[in-house]
């Protein structure tokens, strides 16, 4: 029998169910690992590496939402970071596993929902995931930042622009839920969303780099303010 609703996180968990994305979906996606780029790349986004590169983000302990199969999170973890990666598909982190004895990098990758992570990091690095959640999805999220993200920490993330994305308002997709392959988003809706951090940069990702980029998804660098 259904349970009742009693609480918010038993609203979220009903509209979940409008929506056919699920583990067993991403799983599906992962098992074909032939997929080309920009799907399954190898480098890490050209946006991670420019924060390192500049000294916007500088080593401590990381959570990488939505890890895939674990690009970004290896690079991370070479660069000096403690890593954990975490997504809902085995499928993809079984990948990940597969590349980190491959490279001989340690990361914790994790077969988990992120929303249910414990910890406390540095660094919160998202890219893809933010723009696959439906719209409800969203209180969860800044939930994880609220208590996940340590004070003077950063929150970064690749998302799609309303180019890729759908443009929809957020009420049409209760309407008719389906995500249309993802949220499309503009500089301002993430800075409306993320209004209780300091925005660091967002900007396109660059095209032609020696890492992984396409100009179809903004790059966004936020700040959590430390604690008064």
């Amino acid at each position: 029998m259904d349970r009742r609703i009693r609480c918010v996180e038993d609203v979220l968990s009903v509209l979940d169910g409008l929506f056919a994305i699920d583990a067993a979906w991403w799983d599906r996606f992962y098992a074909d690992r032939s997929r080309p780029v920009p799907f399954f790349a190898v480098e890490p986004d050209e946006s991670l590496v420019s924060y390192l590169e500049r000294g916007l983000v500088t080593p401590g302990r990381a959570l990488d939402v939505g890890c895939g199969a674990g690009r970004n999170a290896l690079y991370l973890a070479a660069e000096g970071f403690t890593v954990e990666g975490v997504d809902l598909s085995s499928e993809a982190i079984a990948w990940a596993e597969d590349r980190a004895r491959e490279t001989g990098v340690m990361v914790d990758f994790r077969c988990q929902n992120a929303f249910s992570v414990t910890g406390t990091y540095d660094l919160i690095y998202d890219s893809g995931c933010f723009h696959h959640l439906p719209p409800h999805r969203r209180i969860s999220y800044l939930q994880l930042l609220d208590r996940a993200l340590a004070p003077g920490g950063h929150l970064a993330l690749t998302c799609f622009t309303t180019e890729e994305g759908s443009s929809r308002p957020d009420a049409d997709f209760y309407r008719n839920p389906v995500l249309d392959g993802g949220v499309g988003y503009e500089p301002d809706d993430l800075r409306w969303i993320f209004a209780d951090l300091a925005e660091v940069e967002i900007r396109r990702m660059r095209e032609g780099t020696p890492h992984f980029g396409v100009d179809f998804l903004w790059t966004a660098l936020f700040r959590k303010r430390p604690e008064a």
